[in-house]
């Protein structure tokens, strides 16, 4: 009892004073300003992304609204994101056919409509797709009905087709703003996680425990690396095959179970002798080795700040103690669990930790887009760290209990932290992030 009221009591004070926290971990700088910087940052460690003050009451204590609806950016951070121009390069092989389709899309939506709303609505409708199928195989080895899968074909569909065609309305209804960059990101964040759930379904790679882990992580670890040479060079770099080509053989998978059942994946196919399931494995692994040779090429190469360090003028390699440290957790979690926590909920781990990677995948964004530097200590670990403490005293507390506790505060964590930045972000623009401001509202400067 004294181990179970310790931890809680930890996890309130951090959760609801992340200042606190950082506290704890602020350390003199020792690194001077030269190429050494490049590789090893300041370790100035501390939560959020700049020093802040939040609003108090008169009594100097934290608002209901700051606690629910924190404001982790600084002025500094606002007035850089004000100064923040998108950039990217590159396209994609089947993105040419489909730029067709979305032109065509986007001249049916009503120009009332803010393209905040058709991500957010996309995004809604993946999800909950996935969460249906979640639902009928939650160890990713179960027979779903046929029509689940055709549910979650057209769900991720749609999240692909809103999200592509949200820029071309914010153009068309002269809407563009920062904040529309980065909810796109932050979706697309959150979507990545339920669709390498849903894929590690329509396979039934469950199981494959080993094969699940890698399959429902890499996903996430591709779109962190996405973000972190964007964070590098500046610019957001597409590749030939990239994310609209996996997506569509996603959905070519989604059907293949629809009309095959899951089993059709263990189909022996003639001469070459090998199951169906090798070829999606084959193409995950043959796409993430491609993915990282094109990522760790632009972060190993330098970057576009003082000598070759990030656009906030920071390590190159900073980012990677955090996607390091989750993915690291996860696995020591899932091979050191004495009640096979991975194998009997895959789903609902990988959802878990893809809270987390979520978490830190947006606030990597927020950095690039601030230029500011990414701090390692955050609540985000805070759930990953009630089960890495649980295992240490030898599973006090069932483990699938405490995997449950986790998600929901990491997603609750998720959820507090993307709320606050958007609110914080329309406030400073004086623009709305559901519905499109009147040109006598805009903020200018």
């Amino acid at each position: 009892m004294v181990y179970i009221s310790t931890v809680y009591l930890l996890c309130i004070i951090l959760y609801c004073n992340d200042d606190m926290f950082a506290s704890c971990f602020k350390l003199p700088g020792l690194l001077p300003a030269c190429p050494v910087r490049v590789l090893f940052p300041d370790p100035g460690f501390r939560l959020g992304d700049a020093p802040r003050s939040p609003p108090s009451t008169s009594h100097g204590r934290k608002t209901m609204a700051h606690f629910l609806w924190p404001e982790p950016l600084s002025g500094a951070q606002l007035k850089r994101l004000e100064e923040h121009k998108y950039s990217a390069s590159g396209r994609s092989l089947f993105e040419p056919p489909c730029q067709i389709y979305w032109n065509w899309l986007v001249q049916q939506i009503p120009t009332w409509i803010a393209p905040n709303t058709l991500t957010i609505v996309g995004l809604l409708v993946n999800i909950l797709s996935t969460v249906v199928l979640v639902y009928y195989c939650p160890t990713a080895t179960e027979e779903a009905p046929s029509w689940a899968f055709i549910l979650s074909a057209l769900g991720l569909f749609i999240y692909q087709s809103l999200d592509a065609i949200d820029g071309k309305q914010a153009r068309r209804t002269n809407s563009s703003s920062p904040l529309g960059e980065l909810f796109d990101h932050g979706c697309d964040a959150v979507s990545t996680v339920f669709v390498a759930v849903g894929t590690c379904i329509s396979c039934g790679v469950g199981i494959f425990p080993n094969w699940m882990f890698f399959c429902g992580f890499i996903g996430m670890f591709m779109f962190f690396c996405a973000h972190w040479q964007t964070y590098v060079s500046g610019t957001l770099r597409f590749g030939l095959v990239d994310v609209t080509e996996v997506q569509i053989a996603i959905i070519i998978m989604y059907f293949m179970a629809a009309f095959g059942g899951v089993s059709i994946w263990q189909t022996t196919l003639p001469i070459i002798g090998l199951k169906l399931y090798v070829f999606p494995i084959m193409g995950i692994v043959g796409g993430a080795l491609y993915s990282c040779h094109n990522y760790f090429y632009v972060i190993l190469n330098g970057g576009v700040g003082k000598n070759g360090s990030t656009v906030a003028d920071t390590s190159v390699l900073s980012p990677g103690l955090h996607i390091g440290l989750i993915l690291t957790m996860a696995f020591i979690i899932f091979k050191k669990s004495s009640s096979q926590l991975f194998e009997n909920h895959p789903c609902l781990y990988l959802l878990a930790f893809g809270m987390v990677i979520s978490k830190i995948s947006n606030k990597l964004v927020v950095a690039h887009m601030t230029k500011s530097e990414l701090y390692l200590p955050d609540t985000a670990f805070i759930g990953p760290g009630l089960l890495v403490l649980n295992q240490y005293f030898n599973s006090f507390i069932n483990e699938h209990i405490v995997l449950w506790i986790a998600m929901v505060l990491s997603l609750v964590d998720l959820t507090r932290y993307c709320t606050g930045v958007c609110l914080q972000i329309a406030s400073h623009l004086r623009i709305r992030v559901f519905s499109i401001t009147p040109p006598s509202s805009a903020h200018r400067d």
